[in-house]
């Protein structure tokens, strides 16, 4: 089935909103009719996806201009869905996978465990107010949370089910950002064009000095910024809300 032509147009404006800096100024409709050779209603549609989106912002009298990130995401252990909701939006899920498969190496390193002990894998598609935000991939102890396959979590929050019904409670954890290109598997789901940047938060959450979770959410970079509380590291009691580490 052939896509229309103003969602083949908004992917093509999507490159180069991609590579574009914030602030940065998109053509007009008549200039990208003009440019593409597509009507100006088609133009106007295409801009008013990416607007919709939250990827370009329209300002009276001066054009259209690449958005600032649409959240603001702070570096502390809380869940898609509270933060979501803190910020106004509305969070929604899709499940994309879950089964148990056996570790391999990197995973069993990671979790303690030997190579070929169970892991639950649950992939996640995350959006708010139905726009897609980001793929989740968790796995978790399958030893810890046994029977977990039998909850929906489509409509069920992770988080509630392993405190409340395993008393699973994350008390330490260490996340890892980079920056990337959006997997060519992704990218369709996640509604990017080819090649887009992405950010990967890379989290290990632990319970009583047990890795239970590792997740890595991929992000639209587009879409997404990170914030963190600094403190003069002289200031007396201070101590750094969050670290960034420069991969080299």
């Amino acid at each position: 089935m052939t896509a229309p032509k103003y969602r083949e147009l908004a992917d093509m404006l999507l490159e180069r909103v991609g590579t574009s800096a914030i602030g940065a100024p998109v053509p007009s409709e008549r200039q990208l009719a003009d440019e593409t050779g597509v009507s100006r209603m088609t133009a106007r549609r295409a801009i008013d996806e990416l607007v919709r989106q939250g990827l370009l912002t329209r300002e009276v009298g001066r054009g259209t201009f690449v958005s600032r990130p649409a959240v603001s995401m702070p570096l502390q252990l809380t869940s898609f869905t509270e933060d979501m909701r803190a910020r106004g939006h509305e969070p929604s899920s899709t499940v994309l996978r879950l089964e148990t498969v056996d570790a391999d190496a990197a995973e069993a390193a990671v979790f303690g465990m030997a190579p070929g002990d169970p892991v639950l894998v649950l992939v996640r598609l995350r959006l708010a107010d139905g726009t897609p935000m980001a793929i989740e991939r968790t796995h978790l102890r399958a030893d810890v949370v046994p029977g977990l396959e039998r909850y929906d979590f489509a409509a069920d929050s992770l988080y509630r089910v392993l405190l409340e019904e395993y008393d699973v409670r994350f008390d330490a954890g260490e996340q890892v950002i980079r920056a990337g290109i959006v997997r060519d598997d992704d990218a369709a789901t996640l509604r990017l064009a080819a090649g887009a940047p992405v950010l990967e938060l890379i989290r290990t959450s632990e319970s009583q000095g047990v890795v239970v979770e590792r997740t890595a959410p991929t992000y639209s970079a587009a879409r997404f910024e990170l914030s963190a509380q600094l403190a003069p590291i002289t200031a007396r009691g201070s101590a750094p809300r969050s670290a960034l580490r420069v991969r080299g």
